[in-house]
């Protein structure tokens, strides 16, 4: 009788080498499938230069993207949070006041895109939206690259900060909810639990230093409608101390760039802080990628395709009827005492704030040392572009007038609520009213701000608080009022 002959030592640990190499090449394939491997949006997205515009990706979930499953359950786990002025407006993510179509899975603005695992990210859309109602039981039109006067930012950033603070954001709770509503496979339990929900506190609690500003007591609410653009600038890219700047202003329209010629002057943002479009198409995508882009050539062709896209997009035409001969009248009024700025090479090009005398607090904000810091940030990351203005700005920037009847509040902090209340002195401007409700008055030319639905919806703006003043620019308002409606009804027009 015969034994068969014992393996050598030799084979058993060659044996041992490929299982293991097998092994961790499986685990490293299912780490990057599960954790990186990225995956195209849909192609309902881009279907439209309109849903690419709004629901299109431009990479900001790879950083400051949350899992789409806690996106999910928050407003579950946290009803008490999504709630403004401790009163419940909507239900979740719409208490924020985002622009939501009906049948989409997500606010116009806040992108879905898979790498690794379902996230969610935020494209400029989110912000320029308009969402407005021919009355109070009509449903809401919405506008691509109007100001989203509706949105509040601030509650959106805190929010998270938030939700992270409080103890129930751990994976006991938040998994127990997520399988309320989905059934994850095994392996995504299992990542959800031990790396994604821990992951994601983490970098949320993370951000609460750069955003420690927007806590603080002594500053007021920016707001619906309204962002701190230079300060968000200066603490999150530019990593500046904290200090007492504050300048909340309107989020603008970003309709018909091609208007900007920055060979004659016309500049973009509020105060001209930028050289053209193109730089500030960049430095808006990079805030809200939160970091260095992840693939540089695809974020220059997402920036060139937004370019050309809001170069092109045109204002939307005022959808109410306009009195023909009133507005012929008022055209008359527009040349004679409003188109030496608003209609000649002025446009676009700023004007000393000693000249039109508006709320200094965005001017304030931002200055020589904050642009060329900012320049150098860009330029480490390897981004090429004109970049910011390296010098301290003198004045505002004085606005074209496409599409003006869809951007109020009014003035850069929206502090005036419609046309008509701005063509009255300073004293007979509203001292108080309410922002965000999306209802449109089409006798004075803005939004409703009074009356207990604007109250309840909308946030209350103080032109007495800080970076919120309605005084300046007092041209027109010495005008005998049958001249101001003609006025009104012509800028309908424009």
């Amino acid at each position: 009788m015969t034994f068969p002959s014992p393996i050598p030592r030799r084979v058993w640990l060659r044996a041992a080498a490929v299982v293991l190499l097998l092994t961790l090449i499986a685990g490293a394939y299912l780490g990057w499938s599960r954790g990186f491997r990225e995956e195209p949006q849909p192609a309902w997205v881009f279907e439209s230069a309109e849903s690419r515009f709004r629901y299109g990706s431009i990479g900001a979930e790879h950083e400051a993207g949350v899992p789409y499953w806690i996106f999910y359950v928050l407003p579950r786990v946290f009803p008490e949070k999504f709630r403004q002025d401790g009163q419940q407006v909507a239900g979740g993510y719409a208490a924020l006041g985002v622009a939501w179509e009906q049948g989409q899975e997500l606010p116009i603005g806040f992108t879905k895109k898979t790498i690794g695992f379902p996230r969610v990210g935020n494209n400029c859309a989110a912000c320029h939206t308009t969402s407005y109602r021919r009355s109070p039981d009509s449903n809401p039109v919405f506008v691509s690259g109007g100001p989203g006067h509706t949105v509040n930012i601030e509650n959106f950033f805190r929010l998270l900060i938030q939700c992270a603070r409080d103890p129930r954001f751990n994976a006991d709770i938040l998994m127990a909810e997520i399988n309320r509503v989905t059934d994850l496979d095994l392996i995504d339990r299992l990542l959800y639990r031990f790396v994604i929900i821990p992951m994601t506190r983490q970098r949320l609690l993370e951000r609460e230093a750069q955003f420690a500003w927007i806590f603080r007591p002594d500053f007021p609410e920016w707001g619906r409608g309204r962002d701190d653009g230079m300060n968000l600038t200066r603490y999150f890219m530019l990593k500046a101390p904290m200090d007492d700047r504050f300048g909340p202003a309107d989020i603008p329209a970003v309709w018909n760039l091609a208007k900007y010629k920055a060979e004659t002057g016309q500049l973009p943002n509020y105060a001209g802080d930028t050289h053209d479009v193109h730089s500030v198409m960049i430095d808006s995508a990079l805030g809200v990628l939160g970091a260095p882009p992840a693939d540089k050539a695809d974020f220059h062709a997402q920036v060139k395709w937004l370019q050309d896209y809001l170069s092109a997009l045109a204002p939307p035409a005022y959808p109410f009827p306009v009195d023909a001969a009133r507005a012929a009248a008022g055209k008359a009024v527009f040349d004679a005492h409003c188109a030496a700025c608003h209609a000649s090479p002025r446009t676009g090009t700023r004007i000393p704030l000693a000249e039109v005398g508006t709320d200094p607090g965005r001017l304030d904000t931002w200055d020589k040392a904050s642009a060329i810091k900012g320049n150098q940030v860009v330029a480490a990351m390897g981004i090429t572009r004109k970049g910011l203005v390296e010098e301290d700005l003198p004045g505002y920037k004085i606005p074209f007038l496409d599409g003006i009847w869809l951007r109020a509040p009014y003035l850069h902090n929206g502090a005036v609520p419609t046309l008509r209340d701005l063509l009255e002195p300073v004293d007979r401007r509203p001292r108080e009213f309410w922002r965000g409700y999306d209802v449109f008055d089409p006798m004075k030319v803005g939004f409703v701000t009074e009356g207990d639905e604007a109250k309840r919806v909308g946030t209350r703006m103080d032109v007495s608080q800080r970076g919120s003043g309605n005084q300046g620019h007092e041209f027109g308002t010495g005008l005998p009022a049958p001249e101001k409606e003609a006025l009104v009804e012509y800028l309908k027009t424009l």
